[in-house]
């Protein structure tokens, strides 16, 4: 783990750029008196924002298919792509990963564990050095399936829950969708699988509920991990609706800071970082610099919350491959060049929040050097306010499913029945 997160400044061409182009490095060594004393370490941070010779980690969606039909989903899954890697491709991208020493993916959709070699990729990525943590909505996690996930030391599992209770969760995520999570996580604490996930979107509808979320997780022996929404995939569509106001994300932030001990919150909430002291985390947008996202069809974005063209540096079944992608495409050689940081480069704020989600910006229709949407300090609702919400840019694709599915739309709304009961198979119409 040491030596990925460790740039490695001989290979990588930005950390070379970045060292010639830099004026303010230039002029720093030639005024400072103090820098020709003692050598400067530099901030973990700011090694991170040059882009390091491998993705710490990255986000792996092996499939569009699902069996819901969650109003937020940021990939707008439900269909299955016929073009989704076949399993000797995933083995390829796996053997590749290991060679760049990438130290865990996080497997997602859609639903990964629908794909019928969804296990056997897992004991291929274990077996060859690479850790596994997958997010699922629990449909596959039997008592037999938790006892398997138990014997291993590198998969880690995520459960989706977007409300501690049915009414809540199910609203946005399809009827019964609680009680099956609820049944995986009894399923593993039974297997007494370590540290299960309890992954949450935080929206306006369950940021009152993050005690009981905590109880959740206390109850099934596992950790609670908080996540941001974004206007993304079919996010974008009830962003307006779902994202908390401004008092509930000062609600959040002082939650997190009283009571967020241990609660995991990856790099979604730097955002928040303007209200006082930084959280816990990541803080600064990783896209392109220590994360991207590779979709079922090989395609890589720099962010999973950014599937949209004007993020997809390539695709891992050209020449070269994934390290290729990874460390020469013009999008995220951009991207770990110095930022200015626009106009919210003059405020106070600034090296705390960094400006926020480059995703969440994108979508709402304002500059990626401008404010955050979500801007604690009001300047983002004030940008927001200029923008012609019709013009804004679309994500790319729609994998949603042509009717509701578990009584739940892909819109936000009073459910409905499924029109017939082959619209609850997400493989339905897809040949093998």
């Amino acid at each position: 783990m040491t030596a990925i997160l460790e740039p490695r400044a001989v290979t990588s061409p930005v950390a070379s750029l970045a060292s010639v182009t830099s004026p303010v490095a230039s002029l720093a060594s030639v005024t400072s008196p103090v820098a020709s004393l003692a050598p400067v370490t530099p901030r973990l941070v700011d090694s991170f924002e040059l882009g390091l010779d491998a993705p710490i980690c990255l986000t792996w969606e092996l499939t569009y298919a699902c069996n819901l039909a969650c109003v937020h989903c940021l990939s707008s899954s439900g269909r299955r792509d016929p073009r989704e890697l076949s399993t000797a491709q995933c083995k390829a991208v796996i053997d590749e990963l290991q060679r760049m020493q990438v130290f865990y993916v996080n497997i997602g959709g859609g639903e990964p564990t629908v794909r019928s070699d969804f296990w056997e990729l897992v004991d291929y990525a274990t077996a060859h050095q690479v850790g596994v943590k997958f997010s699922t909505n629990g449909v596959k996690i039997t008592s037999e399936v938790a006892r398997r996930l138990a014997g291993s030391d590198y998969v880690d599992v995520q459960i989706s829950l977007d409300g501690a209770t049915a009414e809540v969760n199910d609203a946005v995520r399809g009827a019964g969708s609680f009680d099956m999570a609820c049944r995986a996580l009894q399923n593993l604490a039974d297997a007494s699988f370590a540290d299960a996930k309890i992954s949450v979107v935080c929206t306006r509808h369950n940021i009152g509920q993050l005690d009981a979320f905590q109880a959740l997780a206390d109850r099934y022996g596992a950790t609670l991990r908080l996540t941001r929404l974004r206007p993304s995939g079919r996010g974008a569509d009830v962003w307006d609706q779902l994202h908390p106001t401004m008092a509930q994300q000062r609600e959040l932030y002082d939650w997190l800071v009283a009571q967020g001990e241990g609660v995991l919150t990856g790099d979604s909430f730097f955002h928040l970082a303007a209200f006082g002291d930084a959280l816990p985390g990541l803080n600064l947008c990783g896209a392109g610099r220590v994360v991207c996202l590779i979709d079922p069809i090989g395609d890589v974005y720099a962010c999973p919350f950014a599937i949209h063209d004007a993020f997809l540096a390539g695709n891992l079944l050209s020449p070269g491959g994934f390290a290729q992608v990874w460390r020469r495409s013009e999008l995220f050689t951009e991207l770990r060049s110095p930022q200015t940081g626009g106009a919210c480069s003059r405020c106070q704020h600034f090296d705390s929040c960094r400006g926020g989600c480059m995703a969440a910006k994108f979508f709402t229709g304002l500059p990626l050097d401008g404010p955050d949407p979500e801007c604690v300090q009001g300047y983002g609702e004030l940008a927001l306010a200029g923008v012609d919400a019709d013009a804004n840019p679309k994500p790319t694709g729609d994998h949603s499913h042509s009717a509701p599915v578990r009584g739940q739309s892909t819109t936000l709304g009073m459910p409905t029945l499924p029109a017939k009961i082959c619209d609850e198979n997400p493989l339905t119409g897809v040949s093998p």
